[in-house]
């Protein structure tokens, strides 16, 4: 079933100067007294940019109006010409070289199937220089036609792609089958026919499919299919019970030597790398662990067959690099930005000669550089914020500790306003979403607002957390607000302790899943709060599972949410709408696709039904353009100025 993506083009953009500051115009501190609303709500003037393997070109989402887009542009030759992606309603997921001639992108969008909203994937190719775009797999792919499983190395513009052909479970197509796609050209040939049950395949550096995952929703038993190259027939070599909490190790990356593999596995507490073999199902040698967290995931080596690094996040982001021309360049950089700021090496060229260097801390948002390390000359690439140029730092972050009610040892990130005695301050607690995520130090944008306004902000990384190995994610099953909202009171327990926070003036603001538990907050522990603020939260978790049933393997999903909550009725908001008891601010995106606006919508109804007043118990705000990550720069700056004004009534600053 093949889904037309609507307003897809390229156009010629602005001079590359224009969107990549000049050094000059950085350099200089900017302290400023006075920011406006309006500097904290900007998008990103430039995101993740990717350098072409040649190192002579690059792709980046870049800002332009309020809107983000894709830009391709050249850094030597033709400096100043670049080319933008006008993706129109569609989504921009990912992006990536395949040579130096042509990028690729995973666009999203979403059409009516059979009177449902259905969201569907592709991808598309893009020449360097904008004259040519193809969608690929334009007329045979169904709904996910986006899983690009290997990019060649050696200058051919070809990939392997996996893409469904069927929306129908009950068609061999509704699985996916794996072909090789000439990217300058949109042709197609067959490499591995769809397998019943199979969703994910997996090839190593050559371009061979070696691996697919099997999985039966009905019995909850998955298989894992391998073969040792092109020319041998798939054999099953492993299988799980999910219903048993079994698993299987899936490489992250197949080595030279036929036989083995590098993957990642937790058995010793938290994710660390280890060699595997494939003969014997074994794990090996362990190759890299950083105690206490879990890896993030991996860098190939040029040729793809080996490790050039690994990446972590322990208080911030961390990289260990096992290529060792890396690994010293890592460390001169480290050097030369100090202590206060992380240097992170975003992209290479395929010889590392050239690359694009962040260079930023919690309290800036950073700039890019362009650095080419035979010239030994680093040159300004681009700003992230206008406003918070290089010169600027906004307000302090650290990671404390603090014990929760069971003696769980439990991390937070902790923003004290710049300036300010960190006494008796009103504080915001803000729980991060997921809730299988974690917050670190890193920028923020909306953390900082609010620094910058007055308040202390303590993000609390829960039980059930990402990050901090499996026994503290395990703790968070059937946790959801219980044991999981009690971390999240005894943060500000320890605040109020510490003499960080006023007792009396404390603010609980989320979104996603944390925008769940604001409202869990204010219906459950309303006394503790003055008032709670929840962005595309969750109010209802059966109604969230009703809306899953459009995907694929929702009885998987609907066993871990019963893990995570086995009662839904118990902790969902939306029931106890007469118990709410501090003033809430409801505020959702009527375009996003990963919770229902009807989650907040639903929300405020349910509250004014039980004799809540507008305007002074609950204020809905419905976006009607806006998706759940705040892609645009006017819903941000809404957000701002409503949170603003709701912070003023309820706990000023």
């Amino acid at each position: 079933m093949g889904v037309r993506l609507r307003g897809l083009s390229v156009v010629a953009g602005m001079a590359l100067a224009q969107l990549c500051v000049s050094a000059s115009a950085q350099m200089a501190p900017v302290p400023r007294k006075e920011w406006p609303i309006e500097a904290f709500a900007e998008l990103p003037m430039m995101v993740e940019p990717q350098l072409s393997p040649d190192g002579m070109r690059l792709a980046a989402r870049v800002s332009r109006n309020g809107e983000l887009l894709l830009m391709i542009a050249s850094i030597i030759e033709e400096p100043n010409r670049i080319r933008t992606l006008q993706l129109g309603e569609n989504d921009l997921n990912w992006w990536r070289w395949v040579n130096d001639d042509w990028l690729i992108a995973g666009i999203g969008s979403e059409t009516n199937v059979q009177g449902m909203p259905w969201s569907i994937s592709r991808v598309v190719s893009i020449k360097r220089d904008g004259s040519k775009i193809n969608l690929l797999a334009k007329n045979v792919a169904a709904q996910n036609g986006d899983d690009v499983i290997w990019v060649a190395r050696d200058g051919t513009p070809r990939i392997l792609l996996a893409y469904q052909s069927s929306i129908f479970g009950s068609e061999l197509g509704f699985w996916p089958q794996v072909d090789e796609v000439d990217v300058a050209t949109g042709k197609m040939r067959p490499v591995v026919q769809s397998r019943q049950n199979v969703m994910s395949w997996y090839a190593d550096a050559t371009g061979t499919v070696r691996m697919g995952v099997g999985y039966d929703d009905a019995t909850r038993m998955s298989k894992l299919l391998y073969r040792v190259d092109g020319r041998s027939g798939f054999r099953t070599i492993d299988r799980a019970n999910r219903r048993r909490d079994e698993s299987m190790v899936v490489p992250l990356l197949f080595t030279a030597d036929p036989g083995k593999a590098i993957a990642s596995d937790d058995h010793e507490g938290t994710d660390a790398l280890y060699e595997y073999d494939l003969t014997r199902l074994e794990l090996g040698k362990k190759i890299f662990a950083a105690p206490g967290f879990d890896i993030d995931g991996i860098e190939r080596d040029t040729a793809g067959t080996g490790l050039a690094g690994v990446r972590y996040t322990a208080e911030g982001p961390g990289v260990h690099w096992f290529d060792e021309g890396l690994a010293k360049i890592q460390a001169d950089i480290d050097k030369a930005v100090g202590a206060h700021r992380r240097a992170r090496i975003v992209s290479t060229s395929r010889d590392h000669q050239r690359m694009i260097v962040h260079v930023g801390s919690a309290d800036q948002p950073g700039t890019y550089y362009y650095y080419d390390t035979a010239a030994g000359a680093m040159s300004i690439l681009s700003k992230i914020s206008e406003n918070f140029g290089p010169g600027v730092h906004l307000s302090p972050v650290r990671t404390i500790r603090y014990k929760a009610r069971d003696g769980l040892e439990i991390a937070a990130v902790l923003t004290v306003p710049a300036g300010k005695d960190p006494k008796g301050l009103p504080l915001i607690l803000m729980p991060h979403g997921g809730p299988f995520a974690r917050d670190s130090e890193e920028w923020d944008w909306w953390v900082q607002f609010l620094a910058y306004r007055g308040y202390a902000v303590l993000q609390p990384n829960y039980r059930g957390s990402s990050g901090y190995g499996t026994a503290f994610a395990d703790k968070g099953e059937g946790q959801w607000g219980l044991a999981m909202q009690d971390d999240l009171n005894d943060a500000v327990d320890w605040a109020v302790k510490e003499g960080i926070a006023d007792a009396k003036r404390v603010c609980i603001v989320g979104a996603s899943y944390g925008g769940y538990a604001a409202m869990r907050g204010a219906q459950r522990d309303g006394a503790r709060y003055r008032c709670a603020v929840s962005y595309a939260g969750v109010s209802d978790l059966s109604a969230m599972m009703r809306y899953d049933r459009r995907f694929l393997n929702h009885g998987s999903r609907k066993d871990w949410m019963k893990e995570q909550a086995p009662d839904f009725a118990a902790v969902s908001p939306i029931n106890f709408a007469a118990q709410f008891s501090t003033p809430i601010l409801l505020m959702h995106g009527r375009k996003d696709r990963r919770v229902q606006v009807n989650q907040s919508r639903e929300m405020a109804e349910k509250l004014k039904a039980a004799g809540k007043v507008a305007g002074r118990d609950y204020i809905y705000v419905e976006q009607p353009l806006a998706d759940h990550f705040f892609s645009r720069q006017a819903d941000r700056l809404e957000f701002l100025q409503r949170l603003d004004v709701f912070l003023k009534d309820h706990n000023p600053a």
